[in-house]
């Protein structure tokens, strides 16, 4: 598994300029099935639009890269919604731009920038986020010691806590970055006097907005 930036849930946004509509659509995706039958779904509904401009990528290298002008003159349509998404880091999403001409010509450069303003307007919408790699470990030991691991937990906010259980002893369900999981490890043993019991869980990918955990 490694890091990568996607968006958090499907949006649409519109862009007037002159006089022409774009309106962006923009979904999370797994497959390529998913984002061509997104695809598919938006090419319906508008039917009678003058573009349907599709575009998706997959992968955390952009392993899969697809792309239409969908009959706008070539690479000004498209490429820039792909450049956007591989100059930005973001994959797993598809986009489609549903142009309804207004009539006023927009030249090759306007199309550009058109077609990159409606694709970041959906950005936008859809909320970009990173997928981060996490460990899930859990940590248990006695009702005395809790308190102080507590303290540490609120001083240190980048550790996800998922719950806390209360049996005989307190155990404690959270998320560490691997980067920070072997340092986590040793102050818990250290600030516990080796009394904590560590069990690491699965690796799992986690939604992050702004160093926030969505849940």
């Amino acid at each position: 598994m490694k890091n990568f930036k996607t968006v958090y849930q499907e949006a649409d946004s519109l862009d007037v300029i002159n006089k022409s509509r774009f309106i962006g659509y923009i979904k999370p995706i797994k497959t390529v099935e998913e984002a061509q039958a997104f695809i598919e779904v938006i090419k319906k509904k508008h039917w009678d639009a003058s573009h349907n401009v599709p575009v998706y990528v997959l992968g955390d290298q952009f392993q899969v890269q697809k792309y239409s002008d969908d009959g706008e003159p070539s690479g000004t349509a498209g490429v820039p919604i792909l450049n956007i998404l591989k100059n930005e880091g973001i994959t797993d999403v598809v986009i489609v731009v549903t142009r309804y001409f207004g009539g006023v010509k927009l030249g090759t450069g306007g199309l550009v920038r058109a077609y990159s303003q409606s694709a970041k307007s959906a950005l936008a919408e859809a909320k970009v986020i990173e997928m981060l790699v996490y460990q899930k470990v859990h940590v248990s030991m006695n009702y005395t010691l809790h308190g102080k691991f507590q303290n540490y937990l609120n001083l240190n906010p980048e550790y996800l806590v998922e719950d806390i259980l209360y049996t005989d002893g307190v155990e404690t369900v959270l998320y560490i970055s691997i980067d920070s999981l072997e340092s986590f490890k040793s102050k818990v043993i250290d600030m516990t006097n080796a009394q904590a019991v560590i069990v690491e869980g699965d690796q799992e990918m986690l939604p992050i907005s702004d160093g926030v955990w969505i849940r």
